[in-house]
């Protein structure tokens, strides 16, 4: 595996350029976005998608009803290693075809002629919903950051309502989608900005929380690394299980670096070790920010989940800090928060302009555009963002819907990532393997990361509690369920089903007649909405 660096005779910005044309085109696709991302930019997308402080802030609450303090810890050194193995996995697929199609497009190239379009198509709808309800988990979580913030504020008075936070939710979207219309080279330096207030705020709370931490909210070893609290009332040992959503939300959506890699610069090298060191260093500081958290944190659990200001996190660094510092710090979390959801939306934009680019979506002539102005798509932009909104009403069925979203983002991105890795070794390929390259190793790993995703997919299925009701149910089955039964009843819909003209990656360039003069003679294709293509001269 070689990682990039800067010797004398790296190649200059031009010949990179042209390599990276070159093998898009190799891919079937055209330049169409401007290469404005550089090697570190790109990890800069992937690592605060992450956003580690943040993200574990969103989801603390189902690691701390399923295992308390044990389940934190080592939750976390499980659930990392899990991720690793799949993250692994989808590098070596990113650096041999780094194309914003990502997912789909391998599923389509790895698979048998029988089964190519229809995987492709269900890759496609699985991963367009785990990037939109990844967006929605994202915001959500700041929204409710947000109120937390208030409540401290108001010194505890204030408490949001449903009706509150999804207004608070629906602004900070709308302010999203303003950010990510913005041209690439904005939202390429903006990158840099949110890896350095990630690191920053990660190093806060594991050096000064345990340092500012009053005696009474210290905890022995014995019992940040050994106490078991179980709430919910599964077995202890299903219960720790559930509590991996902690780390497997956390630490997801690296496959964002893929869906930039026709704007990142040396993307068969740059996006690969993005998804690997994003991966690695969430892993390790992550573990480190649990611990510090477990020491710190008390031992009422209860009163954790159940606070006036209404978020685990932001009771524990109030009980530390005090209400001054607790609001000043939490207000970096709420942007770093921020910044996750403006990555997100990035990556699940371009991700959703690649699959309408291929006539796959409803409405692909539409969302198929690339503004003038800007250079950016800005119609999948809105899209992506009205379809967030519209899962954010979950709100008004109860916590438990809401809540639904974290484990439906994992459960469809696990469900995109899976097929990829399952059809390159099940299937008679021609796989050629990139600059990042796990030779031996490849296969033993793509097991593992098969295996355990398909083991949490079914397993985030369950409802959090063994008893529940319509309030308390877990609607990512619902919801996930029906949009991938609707777009198989549209792909074998009769006459104009996706079965009669869907024939996966649609190349819009001609590579048989591109010359070794940068593409100066191509042919270009043009897809009409209906999934058929014309060929046009230019």
């Amino acid at each position: 595996m070689n990682q990039p660096g800067i010797s004398p005779t790296s190649p200059s910005k031009e010949v990179i350029a042209k390599k990276d044309e070159a093998l898009l085109a190799e891919l079937g696709y055209k330049q169409e976005f401007k290469r404005a991302f550089t090697p570190l930019e790109v990890f800069g997308v992937s690592f605060s998608i992450i956003g580690l402080l943040p993200s574990i802030a969103s989801v603390l609450f189902y690691a701390l009803p399923n295992g308390g303090a044990s389940a934190m810890v080592w939750g976390w050194a499980v659930g990392s290693l899990f991720i690793l193995t799949v993250g692994l996995s989808m590098a070596e697929l990113g650096s041999a075809a780094p194309t914003s199609g990502g997912l789909y497009y391998w599923a389509h190239s790895l698979s048998s002629p029988r089964w190519r379009n229809l995987l492709s198509w269900i890759v496609g709808y699985a991963n367009t919903v785990g990037s939109i309800a990844s967006l929605a988990s994202i915001d959500w979580g700041c929204a409710v950051q947000v109120a937390a913030a208030a409540t401290i504020g108001s010194g505890q008075t204030f408490v949001a309502t449903n009706a509150q936070l999804v207004g608070i939710y629906m602004a900070i979207l709308l302010s999203h989608a303003m950010v990510c219309c913005l041209g690439t080279a904005v939202l390429a330096r903006l990158q840099s900005v949110y890896v350095v207030i990630n690191i920053l705020l990660c190093i806060v709370v594991i050096i000064v929380l345990p340092a500012a931490t009053p005696k009474e909210y210290i905890n022995s070893a014995s019992y940040a690394l050994g106490n078991f609290t179980n709430l919910n009332g599964w077995p202890d040992g299903y219960a720790f299980i559930l509590s991996l959503v902690a780390p497997l939300w956390t630490i997801c959506s690296f496959d964002s670096a893929v869906h930039i890699s026709e704007e990142a610069s040396n993307a068969a090298t740059a996006v690969p070790w993005a998804i690997v060191n994003s991966i690695t260093i969430s892993s390790i500081l992550g573990m480190a920010i649990n611990i510090a958290l477990a020491f710190c944190m008390g031992t009422d659990i209860e009163y954790l989940l159940d606070n006036p200001i209404g978020q685990p996190m932001a009771q524990i660094f109030f009980d530390s800090f005090g209400e001054k510092a607790t609001l000043a710090l939490w207000s970096f979390v709420v942007i770093a928060q921020y910044m996750m959801g403006s990555s997100m939306l990035l990556a699940a934009s371009r991700q959703t302009f690649a699959f309408a680019r291929d006539g796959a979506l409803p409405l692909s002539n539409i969302l198929y555009r690339m503004n003038s102005f800007t250079g950016t798509p800005v119609n999948t932009v809105w899209f992506v963002v009205l379809m967030a909104a519209l899962l954010g009403l979950l709100a008004f069925a109860g916590p438990a819907a809401i809540n639904a979203i974290f484990t439906m983002s994992i459960t469809a991105l696990y469900v995109a990532y899976t097929i990829p890795i399952f059809a390159r070794f099940a299937f008679d390929n021609d796989f050629k393997p990139g600059p990042f390259n796990l030779g031996f190793f490849s296969l033993p790993i793509g097991i593992t990361a098969i295996a355990v995703m398909s083991f949490m997919i079914v397993i985030f299925s369950f409802p959090s509690t063994p008893t529940t009701d319509a309030a308390n149910m877990n609607y990512s089955v619902v919801v996930l369920g029906g949009v991938l039964l609707l777009s198989l009843a549209w792909y074998y819909f009769p006459v104009y089903g996706g079965v009669h003209w869907f024939t996966g990656p649609v190349p819009n360039i001609d590579v048989d007649r591109v010359d070794e003069t940068h593409h100066e003679e191509s042919t270009f294709v043009e897809k009409k909405a209906e999934g058929a293509v014309s060929v046009v001269r230019v």
